[in-house]
Formats: structure tokens, sequence, C-alpha cells
């Protein structure tokens, strides 16, 4: 198991260097940050000093060598638009969006095995061709379109929930929270279910679909002849079998919920990271970047290797190999 870990977060290491080349690599493309924070009447005295101060006409390798040792220490550099440090930006906005995708993967996760579960138990029922039906709308249409719908009909026709913002938001101590506040609570509503739906829909089906192949195999047979019944067949023989392909499927699906976020930021303007991301982009503030990428980087890595444990441990099967390697 150890070794099986450390591995793994070896591996961890090379994806996030791997990434953090792409991402710097692909921002020097991207324009020039001088032509945004320089007015009409810059000299180029003006621009080589400013390029000088923010370490531009260093190469590109100590460059890259210079914002990895900066990242190791949790230090992103100096924002090109706001003059601020990066990683006190980030977290002032990473509240708000982890909330969100919280929020979000709860909702995902708990309705999408819940559905998933009905539809299989009773997928010859009515409800459960309504359910599969109506989940063709969260797999099909885009993310921004299911926000804009929900935007017309429950803020603009019927005037029930806020379009945009995060409300009203208290501070506990550095963290700043809209779950302590009715405002808060309301406005985190579309943007969760936006947000999730597509995620909570996919899982939905995974399940039914591995829920059916379990239903037919030959262990649940046996057991419905020893006359076990259907909720121990269900509930503490088949799902507990299904859970495994789905768990791999459900991580991923956590990571991408941060960052699908970008959209549904913008769409509700959410004042999250993924917001700041796309003004970063229209800035071209390579540190703010970089750092968001970074970000979402680490959480892919992070969640990925949760759920590879998490498979190992569920899975005999994995042991079984380990020991035999």
């Amino acid at each position: 198991m150890f070794a099986y870990i450390v591995r793994r977060m070896f591996q961890s290491v090379i994806v996030l260097l791997v990434v953090g080349l792409v991402a710097f690599s692909m921002f020097r493309f991207v324009g020039d940050p001088i032509d945004n924070m320089l007015g009409q009447e810059r000299t180029q005295a003006d621009i080589d000093r400013l390029r000088t101060e923010l370490g531009l006409d260093q190469p590109f390798v100590l460059q890259y060598a210079k914002f990895l040792k900066g990242a190791a220490q949790g230090n992103f550099g100096v924002s090109y638009r706001q003059g601020r440090p990066v990683s006190t930006i980030l977290l002032e906005r990473a509240p708000a969006t982890l909330e969100l995708a919280f929020v979000s993967g709860f909702l995902a996760i708990t309705m999408g095995i819940a559905l998933g579960v009905f539809t299989a138990i009773r997928r010859q029922g009515m409800a459960a061709n309504v359910i599969m039906t109506v989940s063709l709308i969260g797999v099909s249409l885009p993310t921004f379109l299911i926000g804009i719908l929900l935007i017309y009909i429950f803020s603009v026709e019927l005037d029930l929930l806020p379009s945009f913002g995060r409300g009203e938001t208290v501070m506990i101590g550095k963290w700043s929270t809209g779950f302590l506040t009715t405002s808060g609570l309301k406005a985190l509503i579309l943007p969760a279910i936006t947000l999730g739906l597509y995620q909570m829909t996919l899982i939905m089906r995974l399940v039914r679909s591995e829920m059916l192949e379990v239903l037919r195999a030959d262990y649940v047979r046996f057991a419905r002849a020893r006359g076990l019944s259907d909720r121990v067949i269900n509930f503490r023989h088949a799902l507990k079998n299904t859970l495994v392909p789905v768990i791999t499927i459900t991580g991923l699906q956590l990571g991408s919920i941060i960052a699908f976020a970008i959209i549904t930021e913008t769409v509700f303007q959410w004042p999250g990271v993924g917001l700041l991301f796309i003004n970063a982009i229209q800035f071209v503030d390579i540190p703010v970047m970089a750092a968001y990428l970074m970000l979402i980087s680490v959480m892919f890595v992070t969640i990925n290797l949760v759920v590879d444990l998490l498979y190992y441990a569920i899975d005999p099967r994995l042991r079984v190999d380990a020991r035999a390697t």
C-alpha cells in the first residue's frame, strides 16, 4: 500500500510539472501584458523598465524555474492588473468557487446515485421512463444555455431567485460564506443546479447501467434463490459492486465541476476564481492565469489520487495484483 501511494504521488508531481510547463508556454502567446499596463503615451524606456521589473526580459527557462520555485512556496507573483499578490486574490475568490462546487458536487452525487438506483430497480415504471427522458436535457444542453433558461424562468418570469451575484455574505475568520444568509442561499440555488446538472445526469445514467449489469450477474441470482429480500440484494450486494466503477467517473466529474465553474460563474457573475480567470485573459494577466491553471491541476491530481486509493481499498483484485508484483 505504501509503495503504491509513493508511486502515485511521484506520478502526480510529474503531471503537475508538465501542466505547469504547458500552461506557462501557452501564455507567452496570449499577448503582451505591457500593452495593457502602460498608457498610449508610453515610451520605449517605460516599456523596457516595466519589462525588467516583471522579469519578462529573462530567458524562458529562468522564468519558468522562478515560477515553479514561487509556486512551491505558495507565491505566484503579483497580478499585472491589480498590482497585488496573486495568492491573496485567489484566497479572496476561492470561498465562492469552493462553496459553489461543494453544493453542486453534493447534489450531483446524492441525486445521481439515488435516481440511478431508482431507475434501475423500477426500470419498467412510468416514473423511471420520465426521469430518463428528462435526463437527456442535462446531457444534451450546454451549461451556459441551461443557466440562461433558469435565469429566464426563475428570475425574469417568476422573480423568485436572483440572477447574478453571490448575495449577502458573512466572514468567519478569513472565509467569506453565503451559507449563513438567506440571500446567499437563494443566490446559490441557480448556479449550483446549472453547474451540477450535467454531472448529476451523467452519474445517474452510469449508476443505472452498471446496476442493471450487476443485477443480471450470477451471484445476484444465487442471492435471490437463497430467499434474500430485494432490499438486501439491491443495496447490500448490487449497489456496493455498482459503485466500484462509478467512483472513478465520479471523481473525475468532481474535478470537472471546478473547471466548468468558469462558464457558470460567467453566466451568473459569480465572484469566484473562474470569473477571475476570464478577466485575467482579457487583460493578459499571466500570473493569475498560470496560478489558476496550477490550482485546477492540483485539484484534479489530488482528486484522482484519492479516487485511486479508494478504488484500491474497495476492489480486492488490485491488492492481489499488487502483492503478485
